[in-house]
Parts: structure tokens; C-alpha cells; sequence
């Protein structure tokens, strides 16, 4: 992996992937951490769960609004993408497949995320966006290919989020089911930009359809 995110830390909580029988990735937003999106792990911890998530350099996945042109944003957003996609690589190679996997992002973290999941369509455990919405400028034309196979899928935000517009929420809402997944969207009145505890309960609902692995051997 190489560009603007290289060689950034990936921090972990939960017993180590080769202990792991399901896993998670937590994407941050803008300004924020890898530490501070693990603060929802206390929250989210059950049985078996192993919890990543990288960071980006300088505190964010790239330099301007989720809705400008695609490519004022690169090279930083490929190389975001290749950030998730190589820690997406290390939990399968340790013996966890997508489909016990899941992806979950807040902010500019969830539109990275819907991202990577539309342009990667596959069956996965889960997709979570909380508060985002796919990447690129409004009527921007789509080239998603794949499958994600009855993925259950969250999007929750603000009806009035003063960084993601409803409408891209509902957008990825529609892209995203047709591209096969189960997905739930929640619009919550006058909320602010942060994650509520009934979000919480939607991603451990997700979790939950994965099911409570067993720790692996070793």
C-alpha cells in the first residue's frame, strides 16, 4: 500500500486475530483517531469479537467534502481505500472471512466506508454508516459492480446533520440496496452530529446476525 496513508498505525482491541472468530473494522472521521472510534468498543464487545482500526494520516481520509469532485481528493482517497482493503486482507488471512466481518465508520469514516463496501461488493457481515454517505458530487454517475449478497446494512444520521446531507444518506441508501443489500436507514430528528445509543443497538443487532464466534485455537 502506498500513498498519503502509508505506513500509518492500526490499533486493535479484543483478543488478537488469530484468537478471533469474527472481526471489525472501525474507519474514524475527520480530525479524529483510531483511539477515539474505539472508544465504541466497550459498548460494542461481546464474545470472540476482534475490533481494528487504522488511521489516517493527519487526522483525515482526505482533504475535501465527501460532495466535491472525486478527484480533488486524490491521491488521498485510493489510498484510503487501499488502507481499508489491506486490513480487510489481514483478518482473511488469518482465517476470518468478509461474511464474519464487519464495517463500520462514523463521519468522514462512514462515507469511506460506503465506499469501499460499493465499489467491493461482496457479502459481508455488515456494513455500519453513521452519519455519511457515498463518496463524489450530487448526480455524480455510479460504476458499482458485484454483489452484496442480502448484506445487512445501517445507515443512521441526523435529519438535519450539518456535514451530511439526508438526501446522500438516502442516496447511498438506494445504491447500496441495489446493489443487493438488506438496508436499514434511520433518519433521527434534530440529532446532532454523534452516535446515539439506538445506532449502538442497530450495530450490535448486526453482530448478532454474525453470530457469537467461538475463540480459535492458539
Amino acid at each position: 500500500m502506498t500513498g498519503p496513508h502509508e505506513g500509518q498505525p492500526l490499533l486493535s482491541a479484543g483478543p488478537g486475530l488469530d484468537r478471533a472468530g469474527a472481526a471489525m473494522v472501525l474507519i474514524h472521521g475527520r480530525g479524529a483517531t483510531a483511539g477515539d472510534i474505539l472508544t465504541l468498543v466497550p459498548e460494542l464487545e461481546q464474545p470472540g469479537w476482534t475490533f481494528l482500526a487504522p488511521q489516517a494520516s493527519e487526522g483525515t481520509w482526505y482533504p475535501y467534502p465527501f460532495i466535491a469532485p472525486i478527484e480533488r481528493n486524490e491521491p488521498w482517497l485510493s489510498s484510503a481505500l487501499a488502507v481499508v482493503g489491506g486490513v480487510l486482507g489481514r483478518i482473511a488471512a488469518a482465517g476470518i472471512p468478509p461474511e464474519r466481518t464487519v464495517l463500520l465508520g462514523f463521519s468522514q469514516g462512514a462515507c469511506l466506508t460506503l465506499e469501499y463496501a460499493a465499489r467491493n461488493a461482496r457479502r459481508f457481515g455488515g456494513v455500519v454508516g453513521l452519519s455519511g454517505g457515498l463518496i463524489g458530487p450530487d448526480g455524480a454517475e455510479r460504476h458499482d459492480s458485484g454483489s452484496l449478497e442480502a448484506t445487512p446494512v445501517f445507515l443512521g444520521c441526523s435529519d438535519r446533520d450539518p456535514h451530511i446531507p439526508a438526501a446522500r444518506v438516502g442516496h447511498a441508501a438506494r445504491v447500496l440496496g441495489g446493489l443487493g443489500a438488506e438496508v436499514t436507514m434511520v433518519l433521527y430528528p434534530n440529532l446532532d452530529h454523534t452516535v446515539n445509543q439506538e445506532e449502538i443497538e442497530q450495530v450490535r443487532g448486526i453482530m448478532g446476525r454474525v453470530g457469537s464466534p467461538s475463540a480459535q485455537p492458539g
